[in-house]
């Protein structure tokens, strides 16, 4: 059940590769026929079914699965992952799509919003991993709320590429210290450490923090998408997991729209292992979404996963229920290894 939320039912999985593929929709209960008829495949059926491959496989040659951070109808920035055309430009090509009435315009999800001002024209050159990104003056049209938006969704769209840790930001030539509208602050390198969608509701000394980003669902029904959120962490913290995992029980702020499946009984057993990538956690039965059934819920494995990898080293989650492994999830798949993050994230394979 989401927590303080009504339970939202057939809630689909949101990453393709984090899914561990369950039953079809009726199970094994499907009927057959009594003596169906054969089906008589011609010749040239055959050859226009070869066609059609032939056609789909070239077509998903020629593009690009790319992250664009958008901004939702709730004024969250959200990774989108569209399909844009193949190019050796990835990181140009990504800024273009961020441009209000740009390419990306007839591709935008429902309630999605491109976050670059109209006409902007940027040129991005990456060396020692620091993406020096120089937009032309169009750049500074932009609404005053939107100016942290922009900031994490340059960084975050940019970080995604290989080779990107890093983001410095010009204008017409000139290194930006600030933004151009309000005159928020510009670090020298801006990453993804910056933050997004910004969480500071309980914290009174942020100098005596650090940040940790958690995903929650966003959306509603017919699509749910997951949301990274940025909070703050006392500075003394010295395992970022354990933090990362409280964060996620504590769920979302009561006065923002997004939810969580994960309760507030929820405890870990003993503190995170880690060893070669993954990392390995033992919670009480109250991780279960069904105590009848004993299955985790996986919208709630992906915000954990998701979650956790945001975190330096981290590749695989695995999960222990009180010590035991022979866990399932809500699809009846058993969770016999470790979860890898998904390559891409709100696929729109809803």
């Amino acid at each position: 059940m989401f927590k303080n939320k009504a339970k939202i039912l057939g809630l689909a999985v949101l990453t393709s590769t984090v899914v561990l593929s369950g039953c079809g929709l009726f199970g094994s209960e499907t009927q057959k026929k009594i003596d169906p008829p054969k089906t008589v495949t011609t010749t040239s059926e055959k050859n226009i079914n070869k066609e059609t491959a032939a056609v789909k496989k070239e077509n998903a040659e020629n593009v690009l699965k790319t992250e664009l951070y958008l901004i939702d109808k709730n004024g969250y920035v959200v990774p989108q992952t569209l399909n844009l055309p193949k190019t050796k430009s990835v990181a140009k090509q990504a800024l273009d799509y961020l441009v209000v009435n740009g390419p990306v315009t007839d591709m935008l999800p429902n309630d999605f919003r491109a976050v670059l001002p109209e006409d902007t024209k940027p040129s991005v050159n990456i060396k020692d991993g620091v993406a020096v990104v120089d937009f032309s003056k169009e750049f500074k049209n932009y609404q005053p709320e939107d100016e942290l938006k922009i900031l994490q969704s340059v960084t975050w769209t940019l970080t995604q590429f290989a080779g990107v840790n890093s983001v410095k930001l010009k204008m017409n030539g000139h290194e930006l210290t600030e933004m151009p509208v309000k005159g928020t602050p510009i670090s020298e390198k801006l990453s993804r450490a910056t933050g997004i969608n910004l969480d500071t509701k309980d914290v009174v000394d942020i100098t005596n923090t650090k940040p940790i980003t958690v995903y929650f669902i966003g959306g509603e029904e017919g699509s749910y998408y997951y949301v990274p959120v940025t909070r703050r962490v006392k500075a003394s913290e010295k395992d970022p997991i354990t933090a990362a995992v409280n964060e996620l029980i504590k769920g979302p702020s009561e006065k923002s729209n997004l939810v969580s499946e994960f309760m507030t009984d929820v405890k870990l057993n003993e503190t995170p292992k880690y060893q070669d990538g993954t990392v390995t956690l033992n919670f009480n039965k109250n991780i279960y979404g069904s105590f009848e059934e004993k299955v985790i819920s996986q919208n709630l494995l992906d915000t954990l996963v998701l979650s956790l990898t945001e975190q330096k080293g981290v590749q695989k989650v695995a999960v222990l229920v009180d010590g035991k492994a022979e866990l399932k999830n809500d699809k009846g798949k058993k969770l016999s290894a470790p979860v890898t993050r998904p390559e891409k994230v709100n696929t729109g394979s809803f």
